[in-house]
């Protein structure tokens, strides 16, 4: 499964270098830190925000492993999985929606360049799925989230780029740790890939992989410049307004591919060879459906009701639930190698998050409309 889109909100940043601290500094500021915010906030805001968090621990790597279950029991078409990544969009309608009756507000009014901008985004995140689901085809589902991580990095780069995000030598060091972390796993091809897929397929999956993180990358900066320069306003039902139609002209391109390859006659084809029956066929793309939306919700709760580092901080988390996840329901092939490129990784994680985050950094207050 493609990696996410959820769409961060940019945060000031004041680059002044705090003095140096002893490490039980450190510590005790951060405790105080900590229970400040706890006492700050009431336990409905925790019990929401653990629930948004575990939307996000549970629902993608499980997402991840039904696309590769997919293509090794049976399925062939990337569309079709492609497909499946945003045929759930009507999940964020039904948050969206009600919210309007209840906090008795309107929807953002759309005018010719907002509504450009979601197209465009909608058709890269149609490309970007299709990307993924060439990886997921022929890759191994712990090394495909392996090298989706690198995402991370694109967005890093495209986010100085596009949008003057800070960039400083934590983060530097991060991008150089996740790329020797593929590097790693490139060198390893030979014990990383199952039985029955060849030299030119694992390489094929392998370049889509890197290319699909490029683009997310490139996704991921675009809709925060896009916030920037046309919506602005901070808030949970915009980020879910812009997420909402992203997801529907991507479904909107992706049906279209879908349609053209003959992909809807395909499913009953491909259900009546699916091993375990149309059942378990019908089953996989289901249960695809709901839980990649199911994560794109709770990523985006986790970045309202806390911020993007947390998101940041939980996406890391992911990469080796899904790694090992898939070593033990899958029996993907799990090398020494592999093990020393996913512990790099998530050390490349920690160091962007330690880059990200600021005490100085000045947050603008969060509203949900």
């Amino acid at each position: 499964m493609q990696q996410p889109l959820v769409i961060s909100v940019p945060e000031e940043i004041i680059d002044e270098a705090p003095p140096s601290k002893s490490l039980w500094q450190y510590i005790s500021a951060y405790w105080t830190m900590l229970c400040e915010m706890y006492y700050n906030k009431p336990i409905s805001h925790w019990i929401l925000l653990f629930l948004s968090s575990m939307g996000m621990l549970v629902p993608f790597p499980a997402s991840s492993l039904l696309s590769r279950l997919y293509f090794a029991n049976g399925g062939k078409s990337k569309w079709i999985i492609s497909w499946v990544s945003v045929a759930g969009w009507p999940m964020i309608a039904i948050v969206l929606i009600p919210s309007y009756f209840f906090l008795k507000v309107f929807p953002t009014p759309l005018d010719l360049k907002l509504t450009l901008s979601y197209v465009v985004l909608g058709f890269l995140s149609a490309a970007d799925n299709l990307m993924y689901a060439y990886a997921y085809a022929y890759l191994p589902a712990s090394t495909a989230a392996l090298l989706a991580s690198t995402s991370l990095v694109f967005s890093a780069l495209f986010g100085y780029v596009l949008v003057k995000n800070t960039m400083n030598l934590s983060i530097i060091n991060s991008i150089v740790i996740i790329t020797a972390a593929m590097t790693i796993i490139a060198l390893d091809s030979s014990s990383d890939r199952y039985g029955y897929i060849t030299d030119h397929q694992y390489i094929i999956g392998f370049v889509w992989d890197i290319l699909g993180s490029a683009l997310h990358g490139l996704i991921f900066a675009l809709s925060e410049l896009i916030f920037v320069k046309l919506l602005g306003k901070r808030s949970f039902l915009v980020v879910l307004e812009q997420q909402l139609m992203v997801s529907l002209f991507a479904f909107i391109f992706t049906t279209i591919g879908l349609v053209m390859s003959n992909g809807f006659h395909g499913m009953k084809s491909e259900a009546s060879t699916f091993k375990g029956g149309e059942n378990a066929y019908y089953s996989v793309i289901i249960w695809g459906i709901i839980t990649f939306q199911l994560g794109v919700l709770g990523a985006t709760a986790v970045v309202f009701l806390s911020s993007t580092v947390l998101a940041g901080v939980l996406n890391a988390v992911r990469v080796p639930i899904t790694s090992i996840a898939a070593v033990i329901l899958l029996h993907d092939p799990m090398s020494g190698f592999k093990i020393l490129s996913l512990i790099i990784t998530f050390w490349g994680f920690g160091s962007y998050i330690f880059g990200s985050y600021s005490p100085a950094k000045k947050e603008a207050p969060r509203t949900i409309s």
